[in-house]
């Protein structure tokens, strides 16, 4: 069928690269390349011996005039941008100028603001409606799938939805005092910056986990969550026809808090430089080189993941609940993958955003976040390709 690049050699890349391969039918060869090298080719000796072809190449991926060089060499029908969110745009350039489809997984974060907008992605609109091609913003978990799931809540089960709750439960355990499960000065910045939710048009903003609720969530048990900002808030608000309030809660554990808590008292969650022995250093970066990469986490960790949505609205006149989620073992990651459940509950959706773009499904020239598309071939897709999705038409509301 056809070729994709992917940008990035971490733990989401490795499980879209696997991904990749185990749908060669329509994956044909795949060029997985990042700013090293070596961790390309590792990726390549544990994939080789299938059906798709696998290269690698090194690239920095902030720079432009070499990406552009690596997909005039390579031609890919598809650029998968799993790098870091401060790439974004570079990676769109290289595109635009060479006419190839994008997507991505989390939107574009400039590295001296620590906030995350689509408004600098979504400035791409017509620049890629000119040039012909796609770019699919956002095709991972959150955002991604629950954008998915809220097109489909949308087009099946409501007339109109009032309420979504997107609520995501990482019950699994690595052993260490304090880790993230993702890159961590996303990860951190994404946890200490500001909450909002979206209410009646306008955006509330609120203290850094100042909004707590517990919740019981299958296959995990009780667990408190915190209201965050999160992106995919910002794109629901405008593509879901009539909404009242979106509202994003991730869990996290004391353990977890009191760390981050001591961590930000002393300065090193600062993404303000400072002068160190003659050199510029940011405080964020160096904690992110002393903590444990996310990609070793896989086979320490066990429990499970619940990521999903809950909807309230009107179907036919009368009050309707509904609750769309998948449920991800970390274990059983790591087996099929080498990896936890976090980078696979990404990785995938990476995959079929990629697929339904080369196969036709999905394109259509401009800048699209992923509810912008029809749902269903993407539900059917998470359930062939390992993140099967439940629901539950009377599930307990947070209030």
């Amino acid at each position: 069928m056809g070729k994709a690049l992917i940008i990035g050699a971490g733990g989401v890349a490795g499980v879209a690269a696997h991904k990749c391969c185990q749908n060669s039918e329509v994956f044909e060869e795949i060029c997985i390349a990042s700013r090293t090298k070596s961790k390309c080719d590792a990726l390549k000796a544990a994939l080789d011996g299938g059906k798709t072809k696998v290269q690698t190449a090194q690239v920095d991926a902030d720079n432009t005039a070499e990406l552009i060089a690596l997909i005039n060499r390579f031609k890919p029908d598809i650029v998968m941008n799993l790098a870091l969110p401060y790439q974004d745009l570079t990676i769109m350039d290289a595109c635009l100028a060479t006419k190839t489809n994008y997507m991505d997984t989390a939107n574009y974060e400039p590295p001296d603001t620590a906030k995350f907008e689509y408004k600098w992605q979504w400035a791409y609109r017509k620049r890629f409606e000119d040039a012909g091609i796609t770019a699919l913003l956002g095709s991972g978990f959150d955002p991604g799938v629950t954008g998915v799931f809220s097109a489909y809540a949308q087009k099946h089960h409501f007339d109109k939805i009032n309420f979504i709750d997107i609520l995501d439960a990482n019950g699994g355990d690595h052993g260490y005092p304090f880790a993230t499960n993702f890159n961590p000065e996303i990860n951190i910045r994404e946890v200490t910056a500001n909450g909002s939710y979206w209410e009646n048009g306008v955006w509330v903003e609120t203290a850094p986990m100042q909004i707590k609720r517990e919740y019981d969530f299958e296959g995990i048990g009780k667990r408190d969550m915190y209201l965050l900002h999160h992106e995919e808030l910002e794109s629901l608000a405008q593509n879901i026809k009539g909404i009242k309030r979106i509202r994003f809660f991730m869990t996290f554990g004391q353990s977890y808090l009191t760390h981050l808590r001591c961590l930000q008292n002393v300065g090193m969650t600062s993404i303000e430089p400072i002068e160190f022995e003659g050199k510029k250093i940011v405080p964020l970066q160096f904690l992110k080189a002393v903590l444990p990469d996310p990609a070793s986490l896989g086979p320490r960790t066990v429990g499970k993941t619940n990521i999903g949505c809950i909807f309230q609205g009107v179907k036919d006149g009368k009050n309707k609940n509904y609750y769309l989620y998948n449920i991800c073992d970390h274990q059983e990651c790591y087996k099929e993958v080498g990896s936890q459940a976090i980078s696979y509950t990404t990785g995938v959706p990476a995959m079929i955003g990629a697929m339904m773009l080369m196969t036709g499904k999905w394109c259509r020239p401009g800048v699209y976040n992923v509810e912008e598309f029809d749902p269903d071939p993407f539900m059917d897709a998470l359930n062939k390709w390992g993140l099967p999705w439940q629901e539950s038409f009377s599930p307990v509301l947070v209030d």
